[in-house]
């Protein structure tokens, strides 16, 4: 490209990247510079399969007590229908994205919601409690190839700055709004139908994505494509798996258990000889040059830190409005959604006007601030507290701070990437966001367990102090979360260059087929 403009006789002075990009653009045809005529109906399709993987995540959560009182499995055995989907999704995701590298966005994209409608159809009509983990196992094997090839399709699409902003916009907030709306659909299913709906609905959301992206997506393959990296494949995918079922082993296990920090310890091992053979691997599964840009950087760790403080609010708040003001399922899902419509509206207007005007320096730091700011207010809450005064206030504030981040990172963290490296790009955003929340999850429970066990000692277990032993436990996650989210102000500070992003080549950004 730049050998063609000094061809045409162009000054080469400041023959920059930028304005070298610049003059490509405003030389190519509308319908090149735009993307496909169809592009909004694919941020449909594409976001209509993200809402099903994300939701897929906190939909069970509702439906659990119901699936163990008809399968009659254990308190113990039944974080395994929660562990086993994120044990396949979390470890299985860089090798997803690589392989819609490999094969091409379109086809593994419709295979995995295929497979992921299977599965879920295993599961709602599973006859037993070893059925029903193997299909949520199953749900997140397609899940892990059904994610980042949405997301690096949405990359590829919109190449056009403000158009990418505004799809970006729309597809942040529903990844981050995503659990709420589990949560509420799950009630509603749970309470009106039956637990196993909560499996059967994803059947719906697959055909209507399934048929959409068969009809707008173009068929073929990567034109260049890269070889897999098959011992940085075993290296990152058993590394991942041991850190996620360290974690998650920590919510009923002893944090000096074997079994927790040999898989965490581990886990570190091998995902620290990932990163060395990232160094020498001719076909490296995450390159280098992925990671290794500071804005990309700050967006994959906001992303991993956003992901383990949220679970404070949707976690702990979910039992407080449930255990201690007595909340029915729907009322509780309910109660999530004027932080969902102020997460999109959020979302929008951030990565329309904010950040192209400002960059994402001053914006994501803001957004962790604020989401830190809503965890300690909710620290206040009590067991008199009502929804309008005490908890609304708070929820809204969550909102616009999660609005601000997660559309923000998910936009830089895959702008500028090449085509060739689109997917395992996009897996890094899911696995930052998958890992943190499986940390998160691990931490927060364990700390707001033994702040209920420790307000106890010495006090008469009467329904009273009980119930304050409760209040006890998700205040100490709030103050944790919040701390998580402090973490994330200073990172992303100093991380994030500042002024508007920067203008990419358009070989970089430009659509590849799908």
């Amino acid at each position: 490209m730049a050998r063609h403009s000094r061809q045409a006789g162009e000054p080469s002075e400041d023959g920059g990247r930028g304005r070298v990009a610049t003059e490509a653009a405003s030389r190519a045809a509308p319908g090149q510079e735009r993307g496909p005529s169809h592009r909004w109906w694919v941020l449909g399709v594409v976001g209509l399969a993200q809402l099903m993987v994300v939701l897929d995540a906190t939909i069970v959560n509702i439906a659990l007590p119901s699936a163990q009182q008809d399968l009659g499995f254990s308190d113990g055995n039944r974080q395994w229908v929660v562990t086993a989907y994120a044990l396949a999704f979390g470890s299985l995701l860089l090798l997803g994205g690589r392989i819609a590298d490999l094969v091409g966005r379109r086809v593994v994209f419709l295979t995995g919601l295929v497979g992921f409608a299977v599965a879920s159809a295993i599961g709602g009509a599973a006859p037993s409690f070893e059925v029903l983990v193997l299909a949520r196992a199953l749900q997140g094997m397609f899940g892990a190839l059904l994610a980042p090839a949405a997301l690096s399709l949405l990359t590829t699409t919109f190449t056009v700055p403000k158009e990418r902003a505004k799809a970006f916009g729309i597809y942040g907030a529903i990844a981050g709004a995503g659990g709420a709306v589990g949560l509420l659909l799950g009630g509603v299913l749970t309470e009106y139908l039956d637990w196993r709906w909560c499996l059967y609905v994803n059947l719906l959301f697959a055909l209507v994505a399934f048929v959409g992206g068969a009809r707008l997506l173009t068929a073929g393959a990567p034109a260049n494509r890269p070889k897999l990296d098959i011992p940085g494949t075993v290296l990152v995918s058993a590394g991942l798996f041991c850190i996620v079922f360290g974690f998650s082993n920590a919510e009923t296990h002893a944090w000096s258990s074997v079994q927790t920090w040999g898989f965490l310890l581990a886990g570190a091992v091998l995902l620290v000889a990932f990163a060395w053979w990232q160094t020498r691997a001719e076909h490296p599964l995450l390159p280098l040059r992925v990671v290794l840009d500071r804005d990309r950087a700050a967006s994959f760790l906001g992303m991993f830190i956003s992901g383990a403080g949220m679970f404070g609010v949707f976690l702990f708040l979910t039992y407080y409005l449930q255990k201690s003001l007595l909340y029915s399922p729907v009322s509780t899902g309910a109660a999530f959604l004027p932080m969902v419509a102020v997460m999109i509206v959020t979302s929008v207007t951030t990565t329309n006007t904010l950040v192209p005007r400002f960059g994402a320096k001053p914006i994501v730091p803001l957004g962790m601030g604020l989401a830190a700011a809503a965890m300690m207010w909710l620290t206040t809450l009590n067991l008199s507290s009502s929804y309008l005064a005490h908890v609304l206030p708070p929820l809204l504030c969550m909102g616009l701070g999660l609005g601000m981040v997660f559309a923000t990172a998910m936009n830089l963290a895959t702008a500028g990437v090449g085509a060739r490296d689109a997917g395992v790009a996009s897996a890094m955003v899911n696995t930052s966001q998958q890992v943190g929340g499986s940390i998160g999850t691990a931490l927060l429970n364990t700390l707001a367990t033994s702040a209920a066990t420790d307000y106890m000692v010495g006090r008469k277990p009467t329904p009273d102090a009980l119930a304050q032993a409760q209040l006890e436990s998700y205040s100490t996650a709030y103050w944790w979360s919040a701390g998580f989210f402090a973490i994330g102000l200073l990172v992303t500070a100093i991380l994030y260059r500042r002024g508007a992003p920067r203008p990419h080549l358009v070989e970089e950004t430009g659509a590849a087929p799908a």
